[in-house]
């Protein structure tokens, strides 16, 4: 099936009892026994939940892995990876990775004895470089946020499998529409359902997706040991976002599109990060291994006071964390989404106090870009 057949699909059929075309939402604990020791195939919903296991398969489904399992949140989908671990372990990470993401692992992970070494990911052969014997992960996002920069994953997973390390990719921002990493060499897969695969901003949850099944049964035995599993309405509300993704990211990339050409070269503007952009370093990269550019676009407006006033002055775009969802929004990483990474290690980076990021909804393109120039003339006031 082609991606917009998937998403309506995948992991889902009529419910074989009653026929309903959604999947109903089982909203149970536990589950009553055929008889003293036979149970029915479920015992208990933190164990198995049929809504949560719906999502789940068409996740899967939909990245071409072997099985996924669904989480409360997308940072706890993360920590499940994370626990596949052990004390001693090693893990080469991106650099520029989500504020919540660097600090589970600089506090939590490191906690239980693993080193993690940043290195900037999007440079040809840092993976490589930062590799030990004691290495058994390298994690990425590709594009990076919010600096929009790439991970080339093919040449990231040879370094990866030449030591014996899996590859584990934060798809987020591109969605298994735009991006296939399993096809590039990843081994595991993982979202933030509470973006574009939910796109509605009314439910929190992640899910991490495996490509080999015995890796996926460790990824089971984490979620059914420690619990931190998605609730059968969450499931439901994510597998109902799911059916309407193709469109919804049709319309998000086409106005990410539209809106970095708009701001690229605008008084008042220095870099534009957006990898559909000619400009954009690694442009050509994004070109080869995705099929299409996605709806993030971030933006450096200099100072501080004029991110406060662009960002004050919107009307269309929200300031709000996340992303993804159908309408727009505006963030500040170094005061919100970034601002548990240490302020020397974003200025490092480049995550200044003028960088303000947009998530771009699927709203009408012309309001937006008036929007958007409504507040570069607040911000040129400031």
């Amino acid at each position: 099936m082609k991606p917009p057949t998937s998403c309506v699909h995948a992991g889902t059929g009529p419910e074989p009892v009653t026929g309903a075309v959604n999947v109903p939402i089982f909203a149970t604990s536990t589950y009553a026994y055929a008889e003293f020791g036979r149970h029915t195939g479920w015992e208990y919903s933190r164990t198995g939940n049929p809504t949560r296991l719906a999502l789940e398969r068409a996740i899967a489904d939909l990245e071409g892995g072997a099985d996924a399992i669904a989480c409360a949140s997308g940072m706890a989908a993360i920590d499940a990876v994370t626990d596949l671990l052990e004390r001693g372990d090693h893990v080469v990470a991106g650099d520029n990775l989500y504020g919540g993401t660097y600090r589970l692992l600089t506090t939590v992970t490191a906690r239980h004895g693993i080193e993690v070494t940043f290195v900037d990911v999007s440079s040809p052969g840092a993976i490589e470089v930062a590799m030990t014997p004691a290495t058994r992960m390298v994690f990425v996002e590709t594009p990076t946020n919010p600096l929009m920069r790439l991970v080339d994953l093919a040449q990231a997973a040879r370094a990866a499998h030449a030591h014996g390390a899996l590859l584990a990719v934060d798809n987020t921002f591109l969605t298994p529409l735009l991006q296939r990493p399993f096809e590039r060499g990843a081994d595991i897969v993982i979202h933030s359902t509470t973006k574009y695969l939910n796109g509605h901003s009314d439910t929190v949850g992640g899910v991490a997706v495996a490509r080999d099944p015995a890796l996926a049964g460790r990824l089971r035995t984490i979620q059914n040991s420690a619990g931190a599993i998605m609730g059968p309405f969450d499931a439901f509300l994510v597998l109902r976002g799911i059916r309407t993704l193709a469109v919804r990211m049709a319309a998000h990339e086409g106005n990410g599109r539209r809106l970095a050409a708009f701001l690229a070269g605008r008084p008042g503007v220095g870099a534009v990060f957006y990898p559909g952009l000619d400009t954009h370093p690694q442009h050509e990269l994004a070109r080869r291994q995705q099929s299409g550019f996605g709806g993030m676009i971030s933006l450096d407006l200099g100072t501080l006071a004029r991110a406060r006033a662009f960002c004050d002055a919107l009307k269309i775009f929200t300031l709000a964390e996340s992303l993804g969802s159908v309408e727009s929004l505006v963030c500040h990483p170094a005061t919100m989404t970034h601002a548990s990474v240490p302020e020397e290690e974003r200025t490092r980076l480049g995550i200044g106090e003028g960088l303000v990021r947009l998530s771009c909804g699927i709203e009408d393109g012309d309001d937006l870009e008036t929007d958007l120039a409504s507040a570069l003339a607040a911000a040129a006031r400031s």
